[in-house]
């Protein structure tokens, strides 16, 4: 997604929005690209424009999703302990501070929990929120700080999967970069080696990684569970995938009919992972003007084609500890529920 992160480095920082101009351009370009390909794809994070930050919350909050509620009793049994073994001394820093960066924070509303657990050991704490959607940045800022006396926040708009990101790291601390959520998942096992190296690259020797992943299937959880998750009765999933042809019309000026197009969800076996489509109920064609990206185009789309929107990978244990050691960290404790639905890992940069 090529445009420059806004970064702050004020005490307190409110997310800065990012030129229409340069979202639109990343917007269309992507279009182009994945509308173009044999296999018709849309890059997962067009979803979160303002709407589709707003559906995703809701998501996280339905009975059939239980990667939020089940990471999130993690992290409300264990934050103590998790702070306390991330901040635990090593030769280079004998008693360090923890600064916590986190990569895809929406409105961090499960990080408020690990906030509070490190306020209560080092009585304050600087926490940069990285995200794509300023809305969800807002959102955070003003729930941390409302709730958390002791955060600092210092946000910043950018795309941590194509970009360096410029951490801030203060004197005298230790980062603890959080990605949390099970967002590795949405990467190919390529690419989210990629998105670790990167990450490790911009981190020093003995400093952490906490990394949610969601589990696959086992004696203790059903592909049904996983499904489900995936495909709820309310349809606010439905709803969210859809949302990115609004999204499209929006602010590209295409013509997209969002009522011609199903949501699906499948389970893929052999790769272990969901995948999400949207299905076309007809043959229709759809009109992209011309744009700072390129000339205007024109898409084809036969009854039940379909556009490939996100995969979201599910994971062993013996395949999180090769992820990480593939990308430079090593793996040090892990929490899990009792189910085996999700699993908290925490790592150490060598």
């Amino acid at each position: 997604m090529p445009f420059t992160p806004a970064v702050s480095d004020a005490p307190e920082a409110t997310p800065q929005a990012v030129l229409t101009s340069d979202v639109v351009e990343a917007v269309a370009s992507e279009v182009r690209v994945g509308l173009t390909a044999t296999a018709k794809t849309l890059s997962p994070w067009l979803f979160y424009d303002e709407e589709g930050s707003r559906l995703f919350e809701q998501i996280t909050e339905l009975p059939e999703y239980y990667l939020t509620r089940t990471e999130r009793s993690l992290f409300t049994a264990h934050a103590d302990e998790i702070i306390a073994r991330a901040s635990e001394p090593s030769g280079r820093d004998p008693a360090p501070l923890l600064t916590l960066i986190e990569l895809g924070a929406g409105t961090a509303t499960k990080t408020g929990i690990l906030l509070a657990a490190a306020v209560r050991r080092q009585r304050t704490v600087v926490y940069q929120p990285v995200d794509v959607s300023v809305t969800a940045l807002e959102a955070a800022t003003e729930n941390i700080r409302a709730n958390i006396p002791g955060v600092t926040v210092r946000c910043q708009v950018a795309d941590y999967t194509s970009q360096p990101l410029p951490l801030n790291r203060l004197p005298n601390t230790r980062t603890l970069a959080l990605y949390i959520g099970s967002s590795i998942g949405n990467f190919s096992p390529e690419d989210a080696r990629g998105v670790l190296r990167n990450l490790r690259a911009q981190l020093l020797p003995g400093d952490r990684l906490l990394l949610g992943t969601d589990l696959g299937p086992s004696s203790l959880k059903s592909v049904a569970t996983i499904e489900a998750a995936y495909n709820d009765r309310a349809g606010v999933t439905a709803a969210f995938n859809r949302n990115v042809l609004f999204r499209l019309n929006r602010e590209l000026g295409s013509d997209f009919d969002p009522r011609a197009f199903t949501h699906l969800s499948l389970w893929n076996a052999a790769e272990s992972r969901i995948e999400m489509h949207l299905v076309s109920r007809r043959a229709q064609q759809v009109h992209i003007p011309a744009n700072s990206a390129g000339p205007a185009l024109s898409f084809n789309f036969a009854s039940c084609e379909t556009i490939h929107t996100e995969n979201s990978y599910k994971f062993t244990p013996a395949r999180v500890r090769q992820l990480l050691a593939s990308a430079g960290f090593e793996l040090t404790h892990t929490w899990q529920d009792e189910q085996r639905l999700f699993a908290v890992n925490l790592a150490t940069a060598i």
